[in-house]
């Protein structure tokens, strides 16, 4: 039987999206909600503990830090586990992980206890999402990949303002400690259909030369109208050294170091929102209800965002629709400052910074996704995040501070919207590579 060379990518283009990918997307989708679900609670109950406990802002501050910077550690270890032994393992365990570690969050007895236990949750849950985002990309359409990753992703901002509507019911009925138990059930469950039905990536089975029968039936399953009798796939050659040093060579030395410099920004303003608005909304006289309603408004913005910018992004350049969403969420940041008497305007601006970062933040991933080959892309996704992460820590730490300098929040919100403007101008200084700039990898035949 004579042999066929085949690219996996081209199998996926040349085809249409089958209920299978679909499947696998949705339940990408779903790790990312429980993420942003687990990410965000700790914001939603961030007043409750400040009034049962008696701690202050600046007390808290340690307690959102250790969260994140275990998400940072949770990116940067699992990130390149999840190139050298698969998507679906690192995924699954991370899922498992994340989700017993919130649960028993539950048990705290005291701010420190908690702070141990948030640091422990962020490392399974900086682990699951590259994975998640690796693997959407890579059963997903060129043409249409920005649009699909943003769509899963959107479960991030769906997860974290679901966290806020869960918090305004579950919070008065059981406490802080029901919000921790829901957000530790969901994902143990979610576990059992990601086990049952997730593929590894065909695209990174082909890479690590795996039997080539082995690739065409996980191929088959999600692409059933493939011919892939005979088939032998073609592969990038895997290059010397380790995945993270190949994010600084063949030319994307400079663009890895933009992207960074976007992830940190953009995460830096994206968490001290998301941190600290519902502590300032009741500071100005709204209850806790109307404050984790209104704090679930920065998530909604950014599902909307996400779909919004997601298609632009496959329709336009996609380095100009990021920076331009980047200032538009600088100037919504800065309304914030003088919209917190005027309630239609609050939403308002909280919505569209929301619209802003959060849709942004989606976007970028998806770029980033689509900026790094098969062999390192897990790895360029999850050190992306990793490096954003140490600016989400800074801004769940300024925040404090900055209640701590008794600014009035015209200038507290000014100074927070930076971060969106150097975003911006970071997207439009990577701007679109030349094809000749980045130097394609050799590839050879898996047999």
């Amino acid at each position: 039987m004579q042999k066929k060379i085949i690219d996996v990518q081209e199998v996926f283009d040349t085809n249409p999206l089958s209920s299978y990918q679909t499947i696998v997307i949705v339940l990408c989708f779903l790790v990312v909600a429980i993420d942003g679900f687990d990410t965000a609670a700790i914001g939603f109950i961030a007043p409750v503990l400040k009034a049962e406990w008696g701690v202050s802002p600046v007390d808290l501050a340690p307690l959102f830090a250790a969260g994140l910077f275990g998400l940072m550690t949770g990116a940067f270890l699992f990130g390149p586990l999840a190139d050298r032994i698969g998507r679906k393992p690192v995924l699954l365990f991370t899922t498992v992980f994340f989700g017993l570690a919130t649960y028993a969050s539950s048990f705290a007895a005291d701010v420190q206890m908690l702070t141990v236990m948030r640091f422990i949750t962020g490392l399974g849950l900086g682990g699951a999402m590259p994975a998640a985002i690796t693997l959407t990309a890579e059963i997903s359409t060129q043409p249409r990949r920005a649009t699909l990753l943003t769509l899963m992703f959107c479960g991030f901002t769906i997860g974290s303002a679901a966290a806020g509507i869960a918090a305004s019911h579950v919070v008065a009925a059981w406490g802080w400690q029901g919000l921790l138990v829901l957000g530790g059930m969901l994902p143990l469950l979610l576990s059992i259909g990601l086990f049952a039905l997730l593929p590894e990536s065909a695209r990174y089975l082909a890479g690590r030369r795996a039997e080539p029968s082995y690739v065409a039936a996980v191929l088959k399953r999600l692409v059933p109208a493939a011919d892939l009798e005979g088939a032998v796939f073609a592969v990038p050659v895997r290059p010397a050294g380790s995945p993270v040093g190949q994010l600084f060579k063949h030319g994307r030395g400079v663009g890895t170091l933009l992207i960074w410099v976007t992830f940190f920004m953009s995460l830096l303003v994206f968490y001290l929102l998301s941190s600290w608005l519902p502590l300032l909304i009741t500071s100005a006289g709204f209850s806790m209800a109307k404050a984790s309603l209104m704090g679930a408004t920065l998530a909604t913005g950014g599902t909307i965002g996400a779909i919004l910018i997601g298609r632009l992004m496959d329709a336009f350049e996609p380095h100009k629709v990021l920076a331009g969403a980047y200032v538009a969420a600088g100037l919504f940041v800065v309304l914030l400052g003088h919209a917190v008497t005027v309630p239609w305007l609050l939403v308002l601006a909280i919505f569209g910074a929301g619209f802003g970062v959060a849709g942004a933040q989606v976007g970028i991933n998806a770029l980033a996704a689509g900026y790094y080959p098969t062999e390192n892309r897990a790895t360029g996704v999850s050190w992306a995040n990793a490096v954003g992460r140490t600016g989400s820590i800074l801004g769940s730490m300024i925040g404090g501070v900055l209640l701590s300098l008794g600014w009035d929040l015209s200038t507290v919100f000014a100074v927070a919207a930076v971060p969106a403007f150097v975003a911006a101008v970071a997207m439009f200084a990577k701007g679109p590579r030349p094809a000749s700039a980045i130097v394609p990898s050799p590839v050879s035949t898996a047999e």
